[in-house]
């Protein structure tokens, strides 16, 4: 039995592609209601809820991500259950970790493993 990633473990982050950040976050603050809460060059984020959405300017990748306690074990989970590994364990700032998976079909999915 696996204990990394729960049945009920809900997305927290979703991670959108952008091409013009400007006219990205014209868009999105209509759309969300709110101003972001974090506007660099590499990324906007707007908090909405329980849930973070990011704009990543210049990126490809729409990327869902959800949080887990043990990052190493949760990919060793998913790469068990047929995932491959795309972007290996990193410290993104303030002992934030992210890694992600892409399933048979390309698709991404992101890990988040919350500071200690």
């Amino acid at each position: 039995m696996y204990y990394y990633i729960h049945m009920a473990n809900p997305i927290k982050l979703i991670i959108f592609p952008v091409k013009d950040a400007d006219k990205a976050k014209t868009l999105y603050n209509a759309f969300l209601g709110v101003e972001p809460y974090a506007d660099s060059p590499y990324y906007i984020g707007y908090k909405v809820g329980d849930l973070e959405v990011g704009l990543v300017p210049n990126s490809q990748d729409l990327v869902n991500y959800i949080d887990v306690e043990d990052i190493q074990g949760s990919i060793k989970e998913l790469e068990a259950a047929g995932a491959t590994l795309y972007t290996d364990v990193k410290n993104v700032g303030g002992g934030l970790i992210v890694a992600a998976v892409k399933d048979a079909d390309g698709n991404i999915l992101g890990l988040r493993q919350q500071p200690k």
